[in-house]
């Protein structure tokens, strides 16, 4: 993909007419698809007919290179020309760096990587947003069976829309990932086997950084989250985390660690500032916590924040610094430690709701027993232990998480 980007810049030299629209024109373009080796068809003829190209537009291979160009910063849109970035020029003399701003520029490539038309908007394209970040996150804990990866980014996509036929958008989400998978292995982000997809070692700094995680030799945090107001047992994990990474980062952290479902809306408080996602739904002032990392808001040992889930429920948590370690070589972060108490069934009605749901669970006198059990989706009262926190089902968990 480098070598594509570094002809088509070439190519443009002092600059090139756009069509009305803002396009290549379709001379331009059928010159670029034999240059740049696109693998886009012009003039596609099925059977007898010939199905005429009327826009570069309807070249995905040869407009991904285009919108990626762009995206990197090599060239831009002045007055109806596509020119040259002149300060982007060194770039193509230093396969470094051309790497890294091609990988960087992969966010904001939804729409060239996801193309949309008459009778198909992609899934994957339209939450790109977050579905790419999760795909690091998931990439970054080692090799991924690409059907995980498929998972992931249908289960992140899918509960914003209603479907009439799901498993066919199923199918299309599927062959977008695999399309994602397949521009990444040109990148050298990935190796790409039928089964697994592992990030390549350039890859892995890379991600490592933006990600916010700690590099061997770097600091790295040990906090105690515990859940306020619990009791027999007190309900805490351990974890060590990467001080660079986002709160937005620790909340997806959390609600694993923990056993939530991540269902409900939450808030980090850090003396009277709030952090969150900013919102025109939300009443509260509150700062982006994805643009606010770990070590910003707690950077010194025995410091603390506090972290609730659902806003009805109102689960608080104490996020304690114990202490400040180094990352160790070979070791993916975040790492849960150990913990205690099992959590509570989500919207029970917070710790009040929750004490009440244990006595009735212990009580099969008690005229709400069988109700609480069939609300739970358990098969007796005795399914439901308090004090059991499966470990290495969360670790697993977190690890699939990212």
């Amino acid at each position: 993909m480098q070598e594509e980007l570094r002809a088509f810049t070439e190519w443009v030299g002092e600059g090139r007419k756009l069509t009305q629209t803002g396009n290549l024109t379709l001379s331009d373009a059928r010159t670029l698809v034999a240059l740049l080796k696109t693998g886009d068809e012009i003039d596609p003829k099925i059977g007898d007919r010939v199905f005429r190209t009327k826009s570069s537009t309807e070249l995905p291979g040869l407009n991904l290179i285009v919108e990626w160009a762009k995206a990197t910063g090599l060239v831009r849109v002045v007055k109806g020309r596509l020119l040259p970035v002149k300060k982007a020029a060194p770039l193509l003399n230093d396969p470094k760096r051309l790497w890294e701003a091609s990988f960087t520029a992969l966010g904001k490539m939804s729409q060239a990587l996801f193309p949309k038309n008459y009778w198909y908007s992609s899934l994957v394209g339209e939450e790109f947003a977050l579905i790419w970040p999760a795909l690091q996150r998931r990439l970054y804990g080692g090799p991924v069976p690409v059907a995980d990866l498929r998972e992931l980014a249908w289960q992140i996509a899918s509960p914003y829309y209603e479907m009439r036929d799901p498993r066919a958008q199923r199918r299309m989400a599927d062959q977008d990932i695999d399309r994602l998978l397949t521009v990444l292995a040109r990148l050298g982000v990935v190796e790409l086997t039928e089964e697994t997809a592992t990030l390549t070692p350039a890859a892995v700094t890379t991600v490592r950084r933006s990600l916010g995680e700690a590099a061997p030799g770097e600091p790295i945090y040990q906090i105690r989250v515990t859940l306020q107001g619990s009791a027999d047992p007190v309900i805490w994990r351990r974890l060590l985390v990467s001080p660079g990474i986002t709160l937005a980062r620790l909340h997806h952290i959390l609600v694993t660690a923990m056993g939530w479902q991540d269902s409900h809306l939450h808030l980090f408080r850090v003396g009277g500032v709030l952090y969150g996602q900013p919102s025109r739904e939300w009443d509260l002032d509150v700062v982006d916590e994805g643009k606010t990392s770990l070590a910003e808001v707690l950077a010194q040992v025995r410091a603390a924040i506090e972290y609730e889930y659902d806003l009805g429920d109102s689960w608080r948590h104490d996020i304690v610094l114990e202490e400040i370690l180094t990352a160790e070589e070979g070791v993916r972060y975040p790492v849960l430690m150990d913990g205690e108490g099992a959590c509570p069934p989500e919207d029970v009605g917070g710790i009040g709701g929750y004490a009440y749901f244990r006595l009735v669970l212990a009580d099969p006198e008690h005229d709400e027993h069988d109700e609480y059990v069939r609300w739970a989706g358990l098969d007796t009262a005795q399914k439901f232990d308090p004090a059991k926190f499966a470990v290495e089902a969360a670790r697993r968990a977190l690890a699939s998480a990212g």
